[in-house]
């Protein structure tokens, strides 16, 4: 099979944040955020994988910044891992100062996307070769990061968790 960048997936959306998508403190809303990084996720896996994706999980959401009303919004995916279906998409999350213009980065996550064919079922996907150094520190984690989530789901057993285990053996 063959292989694709990060930079091959990488989708930025920006958009404005309106007073409708605010709440009383006049910040954007967490949800609102968390369906813009979806689909700006979404974006990215399918332009991996080739494939219709579906969100598999949310696995990581850090909300470090509020967002007032007003703000210019950035969203930026790219793949971060790809395994034998599913994917992990890594986000950045800016915000542009309405005032000064100055870019800040206000949150990130990551999800994890599966790609299916027209019947719903899961599909190989290209693998990633990373190339950047910070490309290939996520990539590397990702491993790390799944393998957690399997362990704490009951999916693998502790010795079977071989990132995991690499980290407390050294």
């Amino acid at each position: 099979m063959d292989f694709r960048t990060p930079k091959s997936s990488r989708t930025v959306m920006t958009d404005l944040v309106l007073p409708s998508e605010t709440n009383p403190l006049n910040n954007l809303f967490g949800g609102e955020l968390l369906a813009r990084m979806d689909r700006a996720a979404s974006i990215a896996a399918r332009r991996h994988s080739r494939r219709i994706v579906v969100t598999a999980s949310v696995n990581h959401v850090a909300f470090n910044r509020s967002v007032p009303v007003g703000s210019v919004v950035t969203v930026q995916a790219s793949v971060s891992r790809a395994f034998k279906t599913s994917m992990e998409i890594f986000i950045d999350v800016w915000m542009e100062d309405r005032f000064s213009g100055e870019k800040t980065k206000a949150n990130e996550a990551i999800y994890t996307f599966v790609a299916v064919d027209d019947t719903g079922k899961p599909t190989e996907v290209p693998e990633l070769k990373p190339e950047t150094k910070l490309e290939i520190e996520r990539f590397e984690a990702a491993l790390r990061r799944k393998q957690l989530s399997l362990l704490l789901a009951g999916k693998i057993k502790p010795n079977e968790a071989t990132e995991l285990k690499a980290l407390f053996d050294e």
